[in-house]
Formats: C-alpha cells, sequence, structure tokens
C-alpha cells in the first residue's frame, strides 16, 4: 500500500545527484519518473516516454501514489546510473537535444536510448556513423515551393553532400555541398513539418538555403548525425591539434536569432521593407520570405576591436519606417538602418547582436570580412 512516507521517500530522491535535472534532457527539476527506468524526467519527456509504453512507465513523483517496491527501484537506479548504462557508448559527434530543442530530436533520443539501445549495441550506430549515407528526401522547389522526392548522397570520402533531380546518381548531381561550410539544423515551425531540416552551405561565398524533411523521424535524426559525423571526422583532419570539446560546437549549429524586421536602403532615403533576417554566426542574411533559398543581402558582424558597433535608434531625420523601435549596424564601411515592430523583439535583436560583437574575431574570419569588404 502506497503511504505517506513513500511518498516523502520518493521526493528525498529527487535531491539526490543527478536527480534534479530530466535524465534525457537536462531540464531542471523533473516531476515526473520512469518507475520501469528509474529515472527522473521532466514533464515533457514524460510525454515522449508515453511513446514507449511496453518499456518505460510513468508517474508523476508529487501527484501519483507510490509503492514500496517501486521507490526502492527508484532508489537503486537513478539518473546518474541509468545514464552509465543506457548511454555507455554515445558517439561524440551524436547530437545529444536540451529542454530547449525540438520534440522530434528529444523523441528520437529517448528511442535511441531505451527502445533500440543504440549506445548499448555500437552496431546499431551504423545509419549515422557509416561515413556514407543515400536515400530519398521530400526536397523544397527553389522557385515553386512544392516538394519533391529527391535523392541525397553523403560521402565522407568525397568530402561532400549531394542531392540529384533524376533517381539516377551517375548523373550530374543538383547541388554539391562541401563538409567544410555545410550546417544543418531543425527548422519544425519555419517549414511547417514536425522532420524539417534546414541544410545551408555556401555557394561562391553566398548562404544557400536547402529546406528537406521525410515523414519518418527516425531517419531524418539519422540524417542529421550523419552530417554531423562527417563534419566531425573532417574537422578532426582539418584542425588535428583541437580537442574534441572543441571541435564539437562547430559541427552544427542553431541560428543565433530569426526574425522580421525592415530595413532601408544604403542611402537610408528609401522606404522601409520588411524582411525575414537570420543570424548565423557572423552573418546577418535578410530575405524576403523565410523559406527563400538565397539571401538578398548579408551582412558581416565583426567585432568591436575591430570597429564595429550598434545603436538602439536610427539616425536623426531618418524618414519612411513604420515600426517605431530602431537599430542602427555600424560597420567600418556603412550603417545599416533596421526597425522592430515592437520593444521585446528590440531588445532581443541588440542583445543578440552585441554578443555576436563581443567575441573577437578569429583568424579565418578576417578572410570572411574581407571578402563582404570587396562584394560587389
Amino acid at each position: 500500500m502506497a503511504s505517506d512516507q513513500d511518498k516523502q521517500r520518493i521526493k528525498q530522491l529527487l535531491r539526490k545527484t543527478g536527480n534534479n535535472l530530466c535524465a534525457d534532457c537536462a531540464a531542471p527539476d523533473p516531476e515526473w519518473a520512469s518507475y520501469t527506468l528509474g529515472i527522473f524526467v521532466c514533464q515533457s519527456c514524460s510525454g515522449l516516454h508515453r511513446n514507449i509504453a511496453q518499456i518505460s512507465k510513468v508517474k508523476s513523483v508529487l501527484l501519483d501514489p507510490w509503492r514500496p517496491a517501486e521507490v526502492e527501484f527508484m532508489n537503486s537506479v537513478g539518473n546518474d546510473a541509468a545514464r552509465s548504462k543506457y548511454e555507455k557508448q554515445v558517439p561524440a559527434f551524436y547530437y545529444r537535444p536540451s529542454h530547449k530543442d525540438c520534440m522530434l530530436l528529444r523523441d528520437q533520443w529517448i528511442r535511441a536510448k531505451y527502445e533500440r539501445k543504440e549506445f548499448i549495441h555500437v552496431e546499431k550506430q551504423e545509419a549515422y556513423s557509416a561515413g556514407y549515407r543515400e536515400g530519398f528526401l521530400w526536397k523544397r522547389g527553389r522557385d515553386n515551393g512544392q516538394y519533391l522526392s529527391r535523392k541525397f548522397i553523403l560521402s565522407e570520402r568525397e568530402g561532400v553532400l549531394k542531392y540529384f533531380n533524376k533517381n539516377d546518381a551517375n548523373k550530374e548531381p543538383k547541388a554539391i555541398m562541401k563538409f567544410h561550410n555545410l550546417n544543418a539544423c531543425f527548422q519544425p515551425a519555419k517549414i511547417g513539418t514536425a522532420h524539417g531540416l534546414q541544410i545551408t552551405y555556401l555557394k561562391d561565398n553566398s548562404t544557400r538555403n536547402i529546406f528537406v524533411y521525410h515523414e519518418d523521424g527516425k531517419e531524418m535524426v539519422d540524417w542529421f548525425n550523419a552530417i554531423r559525423a562527417a563534419r566531425f571526422h573532417y574537422l578532426q583532419v582539418a584542425f588535428p591539434i583541437a580537442t574534441i570539446t572543441e571541435l564539437l560546437p562547430k559541427l552544427t549549429r542553431n541560428f543565433i536569432k530569426e526574425g522580421y524586421m525592415e530595413k532601408t536602403g544604403p542611402k537610408h532615403t528609401e522606404g522601409f521593407k520588411k524582411r525575414w533576417f537570420t543570424l548565423d554566426d557572423r552573418r546577418l542574411m535578410y530575405f524576403k520570405d523565410p523559406m527563400d533559398a538565397y539571401a538578398r543581402g548579408e551582412v558581416f558582424i565583426g567585432s568591436r576591436d575591430n570597429g564595429y558597433t550598434l545603436a538602439p535608434k536610427l539616425p536623426a531625420g531618418v524618414q519612411g519606417y513604420h515600426w517605431q523601435f530602431g537599430i542602427t549596424i555600424i560597420t567600418p564601411d556603412r550603417k545599416f538602418l533596421l526597425t522592430c515592430e515592437g520593444e521585446k523583439e528590440h531588445r532581443a535583436w541588440i542583445d543578440a547582436i552585441q554578443a555576436v560583437m563581443e567575441r573577437p574575431m578569429l583568424p579565418y574570419e578576417y578572410a570572411v570580412e574581407a571578402y563582404f569588404k570587396h562584394k560587389p
């Protein structure tokens, strides 16, 4: 029979080292538990555990009754011991989602650990660790927005990801994306599907966007981790003295910030036009539509030490804007005038851009800056 003593004991277990963070996404103060796996999880992850009910059964720590045997099992396992078992052989490149990541990444992380046991049995990791992957993904057309099936091939030996308009991979690929400037990030809200992935690469030093998805969530996350694996091995060769800790943040990256702002032209006499802006590392790009393949323009955001500053307003006398919250980005060559619709977005954009400006520029970034200065 459940008792008040059992309830108190299960609450006390939350204070043990490791149990104070969700076992799967590290969200603080979890209040749910899988009493068949012996772990404490957040409410969001508890919902994902219900998808594997044959393995994981969950209940509330605070609201549900607890039997003595269940409490003893939770005490005998706990989050740290479960991680040692289920995350024993997670590849360095494999993306470990946090509570801020999309549901697909977290769902497949949970399934990989407990349902498929990929990190106990290394042979189950071949789908993303083999160095070669091919398959069909739904790709959004650059001009018409229609999704069509396209064959994608990722090859570590060639150092590229490529896709083909026709099924015959012996024909010329439609695009060749080299690993050294390839990125991928999940964009479910923007793309409109839970499995939507945005792939970016540089073409003639301008950013090219490709939007893809697959009906099978595992397939999509396997592609994502295959890209990370390929980037990891490429960077290990390119930077042989770099540590794994230094390389991991470079495998893939989420955009720092995205959203609508208004902008005017270089002479500051044109009317302000609404554009979708993406801050990706030091590139501030603007698009007519969030799903455009190419940016209408890109601004390099250097460091404050190199003459890049920001003013939280527009210069006096500027006309023609509708949104009232202005931003002036000052580069060594010119000023860029932007406006935000509301105060909250204004503050968020200022914080994001200033954080980039506070970072010292790395050696390779000077070459990128030089390109922007000489860009026609």
